[in-house]
């Protein structure tokens, strides 16, 4: 066997050696079997075959193939990075926007700031656990949070349609305030239009942020290495449940709430303990924890392997999830942080992500890999591996 058949046999069995080195040993019991080595070449080349294909196409240039927009390409999967990146970036592309973090670094002066806007259209506004008024304020917030600042001033932006109930819009702001005030920043700024019957959803809000990045951390996806531990927050999915559960569409029953919440205080215990050692965090929002693992993958050119039975999930959602067939791994996140950290760091800043209320649930659920790049793998419960790859369709609309 030359070099190369046996760096393309060991690339192939990824999949093997990531779980428990099963086909390592299956390999050495068939050692001297020239048909049993045969299936093994046969089998390793489709598993190669497989892996050059994804990654032609994770080099192809994005292009969006459909005439018209559709609900998919707000979902936070493929056709969102296809928007964002063909339309979007292509023609905005600059140095500060090409990272496409949650917060753009600009600097005024020789201050540091983070600045970031999003845009919400939660349907229904009102759900257990909050509505679409501290959703928007706190989202805000993390976008500047994980990006490493201290959030300062938000603006906020509504688009409110004819016959919009007053009593409702009263609620809605009280708790944007309420929201602002706990977590310590201000609305400075604003703009209302109200359009006409039927050419909105009741009420739909546009925030932007800025926040002031003290030292000297550049946080971001692609700085992620080989040996980085993979840290999550707490228990996921349980916004996006919430939602789908409001909307009374399913006849399902589970006692959960949003887990909407401002995550800078917890960011914050997080940076004082292991900052230098912290590569980059983001808040596990559309796509939930999945997506932003594979913006860590593709961002930084490695993988990423995650031990499904160390992520946790409650059970209340896990059940919802099995009975409506999505993978909570996709499921929308709105107190939650992902965060990449040394692996010499990983028991400290669990340690420190626990101190705090929000981060109680914190687990290491994975590392990074240099092989193969560009790719989420799941070592399942039952002893196998499958790949996590970027959402194509639009399970969970307008969850945020």
């Amino acid at each position: 066997m030359t070099h190369q058949d046996t760096t393309q046999q060991s690339r192939a069995g990824w999949a093997e050696a990531v779980v428990e080195h099963t086909s390592g040993h299956a390999e050495e019991h068939d050692a001297g079997h020239p048909a049993h080595a045969a299936a093994g070449t046969e089998h390793t080349g489709r598993e190669q075959l497989v892996l050059e294909r994804i990654e032609r196409a994770r080099r192809a240039r994005p292009r969006v193939r459909e005439k018209l927009i559709t609900l998919a390409h707000g979902a936070g999967g493929k056709a969102t990075q296809s928007l964002i990146e063909a339309i979007f970036l292509d023609a905005f592309r600059n140095p500060l926007l090409e990272p496409l973090e949650d917060a753009a670094t600009v600097t005024a002066g020789d201050v540091r700031l983070a600045f970031t806007t999003d845009s919400y259209v939660v349907s229904p506004l009102f759900f257990p656990g909050g509505n679409i008024g501290d959703l928007a304020v706190n989202g805000t917030i993390n976008d500047l949070a994980v990006s490493g600042a201290r959030p300062a001033h938000l603006s906020a932006g509504f688009i409110l349609e004819e016959g919009f109930p007053v009593e409702d819009l009263q609620r809605i702001v009280a708790s944007m305030a309420a929201a602002a005030a706990a977590a310590g920043v201000s609305i400075v700024t604003g703009d209302t239009k109200v359009v006409q019957r039927g050419k909105a959803d009741g009420c739909y809000i546009n925030t932007a942020g800025v926040g002031l990045i003290t030292g000297d951390a550049n946080l971001g996806v692609a700085t992620a290495r080989p040996g980085d531990t993979v840290i999550v927050s707490g228990p996921v999915g349980e916004h996006g449940i919430t939602v789908m559960l409001a909307r009374g569409e399913l006849d399902l029953d589970a006692d959960l709430v949003s887990d909407t919440a401002p995550v800078h205080d917890l960011v914050r215990g997080l940076l004082d303990a292991v900052g230098p050692d912290v590569r980059a965090m983001r808040d596990a929002t559309r796509g939930g924890v999945a997506t932003i693992l594979n913006e860590v993958a593709t961002a930084a050119g490695v993988a990423v392997v995650v031990d499904e039975e160390a992520v946790p999930v409650r059970p209340e959602v896990r059940g919802a999830c099995e009975l409506l067939g999505i993978d909570p791994l996709y499921v929308a996140c709105e107190g939650r942080i992902v965060a990449i950290v040394d692996p010499g760091a990983a028991d400290a800043a669990v340690a420190a992500l626990r101190a705090h209320p929000l981060g109680a649930g914190a687990t290491a659920v994975g590392h990074v890999a240099e092989d193969p790049p560009g790719l989420v793998l799941l070592k399942t419960g039952f002893g196998g591996t499958r790949i996590i790859d970027l959402l194509v369709g639009d399970p969970l609309p307008r969850i945020c």
